[in-house]
């Protein structure tokens, strides 16, 4: 049953999604609700994709800009309902720093002291090809 469950939730998120996009938002509003009652009937948590698309206080399918207002304040994506007024505060990742890229770290002190538009050439002493053995 709970595959069912979750099944017919995606069905309902994707109608709900074609005719938010169609024109009929009272429609997709609906779908929205039934989804939600599934979800609590079965015990089925939603999926986090369709957990951002809906208001929880008026389970209202959110469209850009018609239904929904997202603003971006001190790391935070801050999406306010444009029904029932309702505020959802989710935080933003950063991007993971790359560990030896970039200009803050120092895992090489003598790069750092070369500035920053040497060019590193590879060591000399290293592996000696044929021809350059017999020059010597």
């Amino acid at each position: 049953m709970v595959r069912v469950a979750r099944a017919r939730i995606s069905d309902l998120f994707s109608l709900a999604e074609r005719e938010a996009m169609g024109g009929h938002p009272e429609l997709a509003d609906r779908y929205v609700v039934l989804a939600r009652r599934i979800g609590m009937r079965y015990n089925v948590r939603l999926p986090v994709e369709y957990r951002e698309l809906y208001c929880r206080g008026c389970s209202a399918f959110w469209i850009e800009g018609r239904t929904v207002r997202t603003r971006i304040r001190e790391n935070r994506r801050v999406r306010t309902c444009l029904r029932c007024g309702r505020k959802r505060r989710t935080g933003i990742r950063r991007p993971a720093r790359a560990s030896g890229g970039g200009p803050w770290t120092t895992a090489n002190p003598a790069q750092r002291e070369e500035g920053a538009l040497a060019v590193f050439l590879p060591e000399e002493g290293g592996e000696t090809t044929e021809e350059e053995s017999e020059e010597e």
